[in-house]
């Protein structure tokens, strides 16, 4: 990133041009309700200030993995819906991403008018991994507008047609969403702001492993909760009964600990955990030490000394970076950890960032002010990666 200027829709005329948006509109779905608008709600700013300064705007996005087929239960009509609601403005939804509905869609738009796409997915070019393929339809998708502007963060570190090859096609910028993304990234990269602490949790170490390895030069303190730990206290020759536990990740995860100890980072992990007998809001749960989990059970939070352990060593720290629920935050007797985490960072005063995914999520379901936190990002896996030190494609394209 260093050295490269993002151009911002500043530097776009846009008056009268059409204008493709590529957002990230991938909401939660039951049925065909929208249970967290989060990421739609981010999505206006840009298009809003489009819309002031006369532009005919297309949006277009992905939902969940239809895997290039037409699937209607994938179907962007309930969020086109909110979308109208939030902007206030009747918006044209096209029955499909590029044929004859949206030509006809985006030819017919006023200037200050909003169009959305259907799904990007039910199109196999979209995410091919083939060049000549994804390349013939981001022709097609290009050929709709006069201008690309890049907002959907949370697809930047796809090499996908909408997000990749569109803006090598089209004068392009970025919206206002990748640019206060990045922006934030770069606090937890560059002249970070120390003590600088990382909380992680979720499911898998896995897919954290390149976060970690790359943090273990950056953090002072890692503290780790979520289904991940169980690999942690395996490698520290703890059982962990019927847990969640990858074990071709023990070495690797052993490894870690020793090069932290060597690097003078401070690695948390919880003394005590939540065990319960089934994954099941009304299973028979107790509180146990983290070292000593009994064979028949399974962890499903980290305990109540454990969220204050932690929430004692987010305080006094400058910069926090939380992604991963610290357990089953869903069911109401396994949410503690997480919801300790969230009031942990509030409480440290320090510059917090909610890693995107799960994490955003929790903090709305556990019923958090966001205000109270310094940003919520809306992209779990591209903070990620970006924080892993990896080129993300959507970014690349967007560069001068």
């Amino acid at each position: 990133m260093e050295g490269h200027r993002l151009r911002t829709i500043d530097d776009l005329d846009v008056r009268g041009k059409r204008v493709l948006v590529r957002a990230d509109l991938n909401v939660p779905l039951d049925g065909d309700r929208i249970t967290d608008d989060g990421r739609i709600r981010a999505s206006l700013p840009t298009i809003n200030a489009l819309r002031e300064r006369g532009a005919k705007v297309i949006v277009c996005a992905h939902l969940g993995r239809p895997k290039g087929e037409v699937k209607p239960e994938f179907s962007l009509a309930p969020v086109a819906r909110r979308l109208g609601e939030l902007l206030g403005a009747e918006i044209a939804f096209a029955s499909d991403v590029v044929g004859e509905s949206a030509r006809a869609v985006a030819a017919g738009l006023g200037d200050g008018q909003v169009a959305l796409l259907e799904n990007l997915r039910f199109e196999p070019g979209e995410t091919s991994k083939d060049d000549a393929e994804r390349g013939a339809f981001a022709d097609r998708l290009a050929a709709l507008a006069e201008l690309y502007v890049g907002d959907g963060f949370g697809a930047v570190h796809r090499k996908h047609a909408s997000v990749y090859d569109v803006p090598r096609r089209l004068p392009h910028a970025a919206g206002g969403l990748i640019v206060a993304e990045v922006g934030v990234l770069k606090r937890l990269t560059e002249n970070v702001e120390r003590p600088y602490a990382v909380v992680l949790g979720g499911s898998k170490v896995s897919d954290k492993l390149g976060v970690i390895d790359n943090l273990l030069d950056k953090a002072d303190r890692i503290l780790v909760g979520g289904g991940m730990v169980y690999t942690f206290l395996a490698a520290q020759g703890h059982q962990v009964g019927k847990s969640l536990l990858e074990r071709d990740q023990i070495d690797t995860v052993r490894e870690y600990l020793a090069r932290a100890e060597k690097a003078g980072v401070e690695f948390v992990l919880p003394v005590d955990i939540v065990a319960a007998t089934a994954f099941a809001a009304d299973a028979d749960h107790e509180v146990v030490p983290a070292d000593a989990i009994p064979a028949d059970r399974m962890g499903l939070d980290i305990g109540p000394a454990s969220g204050r352990l932690f929430a004692e060593r987010l305080a006094g720290t400058k910069t926090v970076f939380w992604n991963g629920p610290m357990g089953v935050f869903e069911m109401e007797p396994f949410a503690h950890g997480t919801r300790a985490i969230a009031q942990g960072l509030i409480d440290s005063g320090a510059f917090t960032v909610v890693g995107g995914g799960d994490s955003a999520a929790a903090v709305r379901t556990l019923g958090f002010d966001e205000a109270a936190f310094s940003h919520i990002s809306t992209g779990g896996g591209a903070s990620l990666e970006y924080l892993e030190g990896k080129t993300l494609p959507g970014l690349s394209a967007l560069e001068d």
